[in-house]
């Protein structure tokens, strides 16, 4: 479109000559996918659910019901947050498969809503991806895997978590209730810098937040904003690097001003096209 590459090229000319790429940070080892395929078919979880054998311990000792165990032990929070293409799939991925390592069930979660690389993985920018749940609640999460095998569950990831309404709700009962380690991976802020979704609203609850920064993609600074590049105002609006760039705060609020000004020659444009006129006739 013509108004994108305007304000590319307005943005350029306030910015370093050197057009730096923004990508989420390279894994310092490959991640393989999940130790286990949830099927819908079945309430059971494969190879991977807690057990006693050899090199995996058990998080609570003692006997009693898979039940018990979890009302007396403690669950856990862990957010991770920042702009786009900051890494926070990878990094959300990176500390399930190392929970996984150690001989704990995992699970992952993803909404519905995100089907740019399908639903049936969770997919960072660079291509790495383990299986998922895709939901369109949270709160639906235990029926789909059903109740025996969640109970089995020791670690929950849930990524793109700004778009999940009931994400308190569920973290609060999953971790307080049910004794699961949950780690969080979202948008702390949408395109304006304004709360994006309920992922703001479980920082009282976590036990630890990790905020991420991107590259900015006109100067190579820190990146701590997500500027996007279409006239679309809606709030939801999904997309890659075709909609969005990491920028740091100057070239932010510099963008903003150049986003205005293409909308309003565009307006111009419009009320000047005769195809665009209405006959009052």
């Amino acid at each position: 479109m013509r108004s994108i590459s305007a304000m590319r090229s307005l943005l350029l000319c306030a910015s370093s000559p050197t057009f730096l790429r923004s990508s989420a940070s390279a894994l310092r080892t490959p991640l393989s996918s999940l130790p286990f395929r949830p099927d819908l078919s079945c309430s059971k979880l494969g190879p991977a659910r807690l057990s006693t054998t050899a090199g995996a311990k058990p998080r609570v000792a003692g006997g009693g019901s898979v039940m018990d165990v979890r009302a007396a032990q403690s669950g856990e929070i862990h957010v991770i947050v920042g702009p786009m293409f900051a890494g926070k799939t990878t990094a959300l991925l990176r500390r399930v498969q190392a929970e996984a390592g150690t001989g704990r069930t995992v699970a992952l979660v993803k909404s519905d809503k995100d089907n740019r690389y399908g639903l049936d993985s969770v997919v960072t920018h660079d291509g790495t991806k383990m299986p998922c749940w895709a939901l369109p609640k949270l709160s639906s999460f235990q029926d789909k895997l059903g109740t025996e095998a969640y109970n089995k569950v020791d670690v929950i990831g849930i990524d793109e978590a700004q778009f999940f309404d009931d994400l308190h709700d569920f973290c609060c009962k999953a971790a307080d209730r049910d004794g699961k380690i949950v780690v969080v991976a979202g948008l702390d802020g949408d395109y304006k810098r304004n709360k994006f979704g309920s992922v703001l609203d479980i920082i009282p609850l976590a036990d630890s937040v990790t905020k991420l920064t991107a590259r900015c993609e006109l100067c190579g600074r820190r990146a701590f904003f997500t500027l996007r590049k279409t006239q679309e105002t809606k709030t939801e609006l999904i997309g890659g690097a075709d909609v969005y760039m990491p920028v740091c705060r100057q070239h932010y609020s510099d963008g903003q001003i150049v986003i205005e000004a293409t909308r309003i020659v565009m307006d111009i444009e419009r009320s000047s096209d005769p195809r665009c006129v209405v006959s009052s006739q």
